[in-house]
């Protein structure tokens, strides 16, 4: 398993399935574990929330809790005492077998390795889905169980989305299916319907700073890194890694003169794109994302202290003084958020897309002062 890229992974940082902290979502863990203490555990799960909350890393948490506990003749789990935490004693081989990929009872269904360009594809097919009757076809070990970490729904196409769905309408004995989504709006609801659904929120100041110095230890964190990630510990990472905060500050730069837009910083912007790595533009676009959100909302924050970086807020309120502009600048995020990842999944050039971008802001602007 650990041969093919993981999409969600951030280099140099480890990966959720070596992370046995989870930071945060204490009333996510305790409503799975009432349901385990009961001996009503479902056999779907999903987990919603923003993308970097670590969902993913709560999926991993949970699985090796699972494979871990001793079977009981009368109930699917032992449980004479009731318990209180997901964590597992340090050092025990599940734990060890999950982060080497080799956990007998652990199917992680994501997006597969492409062999003719050596990249991830770009969605769930439904030739992985059907993987998994290889995987349930085995005989089992440990505790028998069987757990499947769909990361995430979201990259599934249509046919692997209804594959998926056959199977949570007949899920097989000692099965549990924990579905990481980061827009469970966008999932079929006869999928919805069939889990238990596990709301994470994004993470407090304090679980994001003390999940951000777990993670790299020895990084100041920046105080901006909480502003702009907006609970994700995931983009905070990003942004401490790939220079964030002086990526963002051009963004804000580039629209200090709006609706006139500065067509030389505009195009130097996307030159600088155009055989760029894919990461380093995914955060562009992310940041851009970031960036209409907070001017959308800027009319309904009152705290003089919530701005990211010099200029940010007198950005925001000339560019966006009531709720008509607020409206304008939500449509506009929306707009640019779907021609990012139409024009992503076809490959075009990043420098073309991020021209794109910068004219939409433009237009939106000038229809907002002028």
């Amino acid at each position: 398993m650990n041969a093919v890229p993981e999409p969600d992974r951030i280099d140099g940082v480890k990966h959720p399935n070596e992370t046995s902290t989870v930071f945060g979502h204490d009333p996510i863990k305790a409503k799975f574990l009432k349901a385990f203490n009961r001996g009503r555990l479902h056999h779907a799960w999903m987990l919603t929330g923003p993308k970097g909350i670590g969902k993913a890393t709560l999926a991993y948490n949970i699985a090796q809790f699972l494979l871990t506990q001793e079977p009981s003749a009368d109930q699917p789990f032992g449980q004479e005492v009731p318990k209180s935490k997901l964590e597992i004693p340090k050092g025990n081989p599940v734990s060890s077998r999950i982060r080497a990929g080799s956990e007998p009872g652990l199917f992680v269904l994501r997006r597969p390795l492409d062999e003719k360009t050596a990249k991830l594809k770009n969605v769930i097919t439904v030739e992985t889905v059907r993987e998994l009757r290889n995987f349930f076809s085995l005989s089992t070990t440990g505790n028998g169980y069987r757990i499947v970490i769909v990361d995430c729904v979201d990259d599934m196409n249509n046919n692997a989305a209804n594959a998926l769905l056959k199977l949570l309408e007949e899920p097989p004995k000692k099965s549990v299916l924990i579905l990481v989504t980061h827009q469970p709006s966008k999932i079929l609801p006869t999928i919805r319907s069939r889990c238990q659904k596990l709301a994470c929120a994004p993470l407090s100041k304090m679980d994001l700073q003390s999940a951000f110095e777990a993670a790299l230890p020895g990084t100041p964190f920046d105080k901006r890194f909480a502003t702009l990630s907006l609970g994700s510990v995931g983009r905070a990472l990003q942004l401490a890694l790939s220079e964030g905060i002086e990526t963002y500050t051009k963004i804000i730069d580039l629209c200090v003169n709006l609706p006139k837009l500065d067509r030389t910083k505009l195009l130097t912007l996307a030159n600088s794109y155009s055989r760029t790595a894919e990461d380093k533009f995914d955060q562009l676009q992310v940041l851009v994302d970031i960036f209409l959100a907070r001017m959308a909302l800027s009319p309904f924050n009152h705290s003089s202290d919530d701005h990211a970086i010099s200029g940010e807020r007198e950005v925001f309120l000339r560019l966006c003084p009531d709720q008509y502009a607020s409206h304008q600048w939500a449509k506009t995020q929306l707009e640019v958020s779907q021609t990012a990842r139409k024009s992503i999944e076809a490959n075009l050039d990043p420098s073309s897309l991020i021209l794109d971008m910068g004219f939409k802001i433009e237009a939106t602007a000038t229809k907002i002062l002028n």
